[in-house]
């Protein structure tokens, strides 16, 4: 079986600061931007790579109850919704970076245990955004 990974995921709750963190700061290009019903559905990815990240509005699913999107827009709020692991292979430049466009240090570059130098940052969403290098 020849399987590769299309999309993934995230919520967001405001498409702009999504949109400027994703394209401004880690440099995804913006693939397609719709909107439907006053949300918005955002998809990004790195130029050379097929595979997408969408930001969806978290709420778009008529199937989820009141409780259920109060609990989501609290795990968001926390960071634990959801999450998305990069590479690069600078960790640290890509740090840089990040840090010096405001974003939220969730853990500045450390070398973990398992082979890998990375670091974390919480997108405007909340969402938990880990950045890796392997060693």
């Amino acid at each position: 079986m020849d399987l590769s990974i299309q999309y993934t995921f995230l919520p967001h709750t405001d498409a702009e600061a999504s949109l400027a963190f994703y394209r401004d700061v880690l440099g995804f290009e913006l693939r397609n931007d719709v909107g439907y019903d006053g949300m918005r559905w955002l998809t990004l990815g790195a130029a050379e790579q097929g595979n997408s990240v969408v930001l969806y509005p978290p709420n778009a699913d008529p199937g989820i109850t009141d409780d259920e999107q109060r609990t989501i827009a609290e795990m968001m709020a926390k960071g634990t919704f959801a999450s998305i692991v990069l590479a690069t292979a600078d960790v640290d430049a890509a740090f840089d970076r990040v840090q010096a466009s405001g974003a939220e240090v969730a853990q500045e570059p450390i070398d973990q245990p398992y082979g890998v130098r990375d670091c974390a940052f919480r997108d405007p969403a909340g969402n938990m955004v880990r950045i890796q290098q392997p060693n």
